[in-house]
């Protein structure tokens, strides 16, 4: 090849070289998509708003920037009971929330975050992901343009804050109470006022009087927001909660829209820090509590046989009201007590069992 030809011959594929980089660039830009968030939570608060802050960060690590995340605390955007409606109508891409908030649109909702003597973590996992939970979430969902996956838990919640001790069921009458969910019907069945109120309302409620007692997470999410300042008496086991899920709910059109590899990295990050949140909660819960015990002046209190007794009584009214809503919220209630009999009946071979020895032997 002579010198003139080598020198034509390089030009033509250093200017087809110039054109791909030219023609590459804007492919890519325009392949980034952008995730706006929005949550129920507020911003920086340890636990539910560090974990949302948290998978709204490992969306955009985890894709290189491919999706970018820009992501709103409760009220940056819109308030905290509002981020369902700002995601279904596509104004935002996603929220970070408790989906219980939703059961005034329908009652199937509470199950997808905790109801009353229901499942607790290792349970709920197992009915989401092999006994068909996500396929019923994603039937209820659609039916609103959402899809939702688990990407927190709290565990076991506690009972809550009240400001006064609660030694049987007639003292529940007339309590009014702030707690969400089907938890909050079946206080309303033994007679207590059920309010629901955004997390960062409770504290000035509870301080003014308006409300008598609050239930909230855990004593590590509790601690920051010093209901201790109003109430002093905590009580425990959670009935309203044995294993809130935390929900990140999408677009669903948007979703459709990602590819396979898109969909399939959100799903892998909702699920490190559902595993992630919930590690969080049982490191850090124990140390909370001796600290609202020891240097608040915390009055820890089981509730007794008779108040639970009542909550059960209750519990069974309000399922019974919800399986009668319609065939979606029947089929629902029927695959999660089918799921509650089947996994709870190994549990308590297992890790009840197990945890009961341990602790006799040990002395925990």
């Amino acid at each position: 090849m002579d010198r003139r030809s080598f020198i034509k011959k390089a030009g033509v594929a250093t200017a087809a070289t110039a054109a791909a980089s030219t023609l590459a660039a804007p492919a890519i830009a325009q392949g980034r998509k952008e995730m706006v968030i929005v949550s129920s939570w507020p911003r920086d608060f340890p636990g539910l708003g560090i974990s949302a802050q948290r998978l709204a960060q490992r969306i955009t690590d985890m894709t290189e920037g491919r999706i970018t995340t820009k992501y709103f605390a409760s009220g940056e955007r819109v308030g905290g009971f509002d981020v369902f409606d700002e995601v279904a109508s596509g104004n935002a891409q996603a929220y970070n929330s408790a989906d219980y908030y939703w059961k005034g649109k329908h009652p199937g909702w509470a199950f997808f975050t905790s109801v009353p003597f229901g499942l607790t973590y290792t349970e709920m996992g197992a009915w989401i992901n092999f006994l068909g939970g996500q396929q019923l979430w994603d039937e209820l969902a659609g039916s609103f343009g959402l899809k939702c996956l688990p990407c927190g838990n709290t565990g076991v919640q506690m009972g809550g804050w009240f400001n006064k001790e609660i030694e049987s069921a007639d003292d529940l009458k007339g309590l009014k109470m702030r707690i969400p969910g089907l938890g909050g019907d079946v206080m309303a069945k033994v007679g207590a006022s059920p309010v629901s109120l955004p997390g960062s309302q409770i504290y000035e409620n509870l301080v003014s009087g308006a409300i008598d007692a609050t239930e909230w997470v855990g004593p590590y999410n509790d601690y920051f927001m010093k209901f201790y300042e109003a109430a002093k008496y905590y009580y425990y086991p959670g009935m309203h909660e044995p294993g809130g899920f935390i929900s990140f709910g999408m677009n669903q059109k948007w979703w459709a829209g990602l590819t396979k590899s898109e969909q399939l990295t959100i799903e892998a990050a909702s699920l490190m820090e559902a595993e992630l949140q919930m590690a969080e909660n049982n490191a850090n819960n124990a140390t909370y509590l001796k600290k609202l015990i020891d240097e608040h002046g915390v009055k820890l209190r089981e509730f007794n046989d008779d108040v639970y007794d009542s909550f059960g009584e209750a519990s069974a009214e309000v399922m019974e009201e919800t399986r009668a809503h319609s065939a979606l919220s029947a089929k629902i209630l029927d695959s999660f007590i089918d799921a509650r009999k089947n996994v709870a009946g190994w549990m308590k071979l297992s890790d009840v069992g197990y945890s009961l020895k341990r602790n006799r032997v040990l002395g925990l």
